[in-house]
């Protein structure tokens, strides 16, 4: 007979943790009892089966779980004890995290589709293994009267089940019932009717509500993007199931895995040639179509009324018909809405029907978006389903936040060894992101229970995310941009450890500002911890306009042919885009034309070349919308022999360039890929052999295409060298706070904490 302590640390609350063990130990026969803690869970078990508990711990855990550690201490044996109990939470000092909101799990779903159940079409059910979690949580411990369930107290049918350790919902805290529980606005079949009715609905999910609509009315999906100010930016798709989604898409192994995982993303799909017709405005010119499947009972509810109710879940099996745009309820770029009050009156004159219900979003969380790049899931936003589980860093350090630059902003708040990234904020440009950047701040803070030391953000002095570092009255720590984008992969390795040593960086980029002041964005940094050595760059084009010219293609294009000596050309090139001549003097003379090195532009100078989106009225709708619809011309890269010069560092991409102007878009958008990638393997391998480097780090937006990234992976792969991709943070701006955390912990572990000037302001 022993009796042990034992110690649970990871995402072990909110996910059944406590009745997992609790019904480990009656299997075993052990006694004792399990509490949640700050720390996560805590257990002491008695009986002669401890060891079998603990590998069973280990392998059998919840599905929601994530298990960090468990730690053991023999403690005295209480004679004559009897049975195992669940014990009130204690507080305290919390080392613990929450797990992220989850899809609807398979029992759930059984039962909200059986007639004979109470929650029979019960648009709120869950259970230990699903629903709500991240957002509707205020503070840890994990607890009902810590969430957005405060004031739903449990009829006595759903108290009985939340004491009974024999039941699923033992200790759910979100769990309800009609009787007991959240209530929706509107009946489910008028809802239905109003979107067969193109109308445009919006539907309070998880992290905040959905602007809905039939996918196959274009004129709804016009009014759609017209009311919602979209311009080109493609909409995410809801099906009701895989065999839905591969109708549309290529659905392999990976993607199928994401699409049915308990995170829900949205997942890009390359189109089917035989797909059906989809409206030309749900992803204008792109090869690609982002679905995502229901995750809520509400969305699941809303296929299975379109299917005509049928009972039990076998039609989930079968392809539906019913497809949906639902996009973010974010009017003119702000934050989406999660409040009844406020959806009622953002979203005036764009939803002709608002769908809430009265359980609230605590934080806002949109949707993750992922896609399949080298065999791999590589993020493209991330939001609801992980955030904000933590990331585990190299080392242990002290409290940090990091808020990231000014376009797809994040924060990052490091605990330990533990980073956790935010969901995704947005673009800075307006006050209400800006409140939401504070708010996640915030909040992050609440449940972690963390004061950080110091804030690190971007070397750039005019970001917002800068001045609102500066603000909060801590040492701050500028970061370079583009160390940050490195910095951020060799976060990811966690355990594993970063590559030891310096580490060979290819940032590939939009914009970020340089160590020289200058604009930068396809580097070659040589990484060692807290500093970085720039040892190459791609060669500099002018950059009319200033940042005007990343929105418009053929400023770009105008500038590649002048630096091929062709300047005289530009004028009749681009006689239809309005000063056209004036942006030949202005690259001539040097004025507002600043270079930059970004391969970002030399994705646009093709654009504009080769006439993709290179003239779009007023530029392009949004940013990476030219690069974007190129990618998808791209069925088969090449090579072109001699399409780059390397001189001194400087990777000159001009040859690959001059090529384009003599071929059609479609080849010139497989040459230019193709011989991209080619050129930056050339470019790296003599300052990795150098070295006796094995492993190269790639980062940056340009990342974010797919195409670009394998065809790297595999370049690099041929030469017998490891490519590390971003896979839990996204390659652009998204995952660069929690580069500069990274590198901001390590500074700290270096110099020590710097003084604090003045108090964190209150939460």
């Amino acid at each position: 007979m022993r009796r042990l302590r034992v110690r649970v640390r990871g995402q072990v609350q909110g996910v059944g943790f406590r009745p997992f063990l609790y019904g480990l130990a009656h299997r075993l026969a052990l006694t004792g009892w399990v509490l949640n803690d700050g720390d996560g869970v805590l257990a002491e078990v008695q009986g002669d089966a401890l060891e079998r508990f603990l590998t069973a711990l280990a392998e059998e855990a919840p599905p929601l779980a994530r298990i960090d550690a468990i730690e053991t201490d023999a403690v005295p044996v209480q004679p004559g004890e009897a049975g195992f109990a669940i014990l009130a939470s204690q507080r305290g000092a919390v080392t613990t995290g929450i797990a992220p909101d989850a899809a609807v799990c398979p029992a759930c779903l059984a039962e909200l589709f059986n007639p004979k159940d109470r929650r029979y079409r019960y648009p709120f059910l869950n259970c230990t293994h699903c629903g709500p979690r991240f957002t509707i949580t205020r503070a840890l411990p994990y607890d009902r009267p810590q969430t957005a369930m405060a004031g739903f107290p449990l009829c006595p049918d759903c108290a009985a089940e939340y004491a009974d350790p024999a039941d699923r919902r033992f200790h759910a805290q979100p769990t309800a019932c009609p009787a007991c529980g959240p209530r929706l606005s509107h009946p489910i079949e008028e809802v239905l009717d109003a979107l067969r009715g193109g109308r445009i609905v919006a539907i309070k999910g998880l992290g905040g509500f959905h602007l809905a609509c039939d996918a196959f009315d274009a004129a709804a999906v016009e009014r759609l993007r017209a009311r919602k100010q979209r311009n080109g930016k493609p909409f995410a798709l809801m099906v009701a199931n895989t065999a839905s989604a591969d109708r549309f898409g290529a659905v392999g192994a990976a993607e199928r895995a994401l699409l049915e995982g308990v995170a829900r993303p949205v997942v890009l799909l390359r189109r089917r040639d035989d797909a059906p017709t989809l409206p030309d405005a749900i992803a204008p010119g792109l090869a690609w179509l982002g679905m995502m499947l229901p995750y809520t009972p509400i969305h699941h509810l809303l296929f299975h009324e379109a299917a005509g109710r049928p009972d039990g879940t076998a039609w989930l099996e079968r392809p539906q018909d019913l497809t949906l745009v639902m996009t973010s309820a974010n009017p003119g770029g702000e934050p989406l809405a999660i409040g009844n009050a406020e959806a009622r009156r953002r979203l005036d004159g764009i939803a002709d029907l608002i769908v809430d219900h009265d359980r609230d979003i605590l934080i806002r969380a949109d949707d993750s978006v992922m896609r399949v790049v080298a065999g791999a899931p590589a993020f493209l936003r991330r939001g609801r389903g992980h955030a904000p589980a933590s990331i585990r860093l190299p080392r242990s350090g002290p409290p940090v936040l990091a808020v990231g630059a000014h376009q797809k902003a994040t924060v990052c708040l490091t605990r330990g060894n533990e980073a956790f990234l935010s969901q995704h904020i947005g673009d800075l440009d307006n006050a209400a992101t800006l409140e939401f950047l504070e708010e996640s701040v915030a909040h992050l803070r609440r449940i972690l229970a963390v004061e950080p030391v110091a804030v690190a953000h971007d070397l750039h002095p005019d970001f917002q995310s800068t001045r609102f570092a500066e603000s909060l009255g801590l040492p701050t720590l500028p970061m370079q941009h583009h160390h940050a984008h490195i910095a951020a992969v060799l976060a990811e390795q966690g355990e594993a450890g970063p590559p030891l040593g310096p580490t060979l960086g290819l940032a590939l980029d939009g914009f970020g500002l340089g160590a020289d002041g200058g604009s930068w964005g396809g580097e070659m940094l040589l990484v060692d911890g807290t500093g970085f050595t720039r040892l190459g760059h791609l060669a500099p084009l002018a950059q009319p306009g200033g940042d005007v010219a990343a929105r418009q293609p053929w400023r770009m294009a105008a500038a590649a042919l002048a630096r091929m000596g062709r300047g005289a050309e530009i004028a009749e090139r681009f006689a239809g885009c309005g000063p056209a001549d004036g942006v030949r003097r202005m690259i001539e003379a040097g004025i507002n034309a600043p270079p930059t090195s970004s391969c970002g532009r030399w994705f646009d100078a093709a654009c504009g070349l080769l006439g993709v989106r290179a003239f779009s009225p007023g530029g392009a709708g949004f940013e990476g919308e030219a690069p974007m619809a190129l990618e998808s011309l791209v069925r088969h890269p090449t090579v072109l022999e001699g399409g780059w010069r390397i001189d001194g560092g400087v990777l000159d991409l001009t040859p690959l360039l001059e090529s384009l102007l003599q071929i059609n878009a479609r080849e010139g958008a497989e040459r230019f890929h193709g011989t991209l990638a080619a050129a930056l393997v050339a470019w790296a391998l003599p300052e990795l052999a150098a070295r006796g480097l094995d492993r190269v780090v790639l980062s940056g937006g340009c990342l974010m295409n797919a195409v670009l990234a394998e065809g790297l992976s595999a370049g690099f792969a041929a030469r017998g060298v490891t490519a590390l991709l971003p896979r839990r943070a996204p390659a652009n701006d998204g995952g660069l706070s929690l580069g500069q955390a990274w590198i901001a912990v390590q500074s700290l572990l270096q110099e020590g904490p710097p003084p604090c000037a003045s108090p964190f302001p209150p939460a």
